[in-house]
């Protein structure tokens, strides 16, 4: 992946640098990008002192930012949402130590569950077959005393 000037700038602007993480089937997808309180700010104040459509323009593509971020947060801050503006951890919320140890175990659980199975069915038949074979020794070892 190759960082433009309007990447770099941005990356040390005021973004938090948290992002979606990169595993899953999707992961060359771009991932989204959180922004602090701050920066937010910052932005729309230099978008509202800019006059000229295109330099407001010119300010989003450097910033790498759409209008909508732009009416999102001007939304919020005039609606005196303050916590419409606050830094909000990105992603899903995570789950205790615990949970994840339950969560652990009963996969675990289940696992070794399916695999007692299998190996029950496995030697019920292997029981099987040995008595088959059992039976058709003694009916062998008996026709052969009949023979002589």
């Amino acid at each position: 992946m190759t960082l433009t000037m309007a990447d770099m700038a941005t990356s040390a602007a005021g973004q938090d640098e948290i992002v979606g993480s990169g595993n899953g089937p999707r992961s060359g997808r771009p991932k989204r990008r959180a922004f602090t309180a701050e920066y937010k700010m910052r932005i729309l104040r230099q978008y509202e002192e800019l006059e000229d459509p295109r330099e407001r323009g010119a300010l989003l593509r450097r910033e790498g930012l759409y209008t909508s971020h732009i009416s999102e947060w001007r939304k919020a801050r005039d609606a005196s949402a303050e916590r419409g503006l606050e830094d909000k951890p990105s992603g899903r919320p995570r789950r205790s130590a615990a949970e994840a140890e339950n969560e652990r175990l009963r996969k675990e659980n289940e696992k070794l569950t399916a695999e007692l199975a299998r190996t029950k069915a496995a030697l019920e038949v292997v029981g099987k077959a040995h008595a088959l074979l059992e039976l058709l020794s003694e009916s062998a070892d008996s026709g052969m005393k009949r023979q002589k």
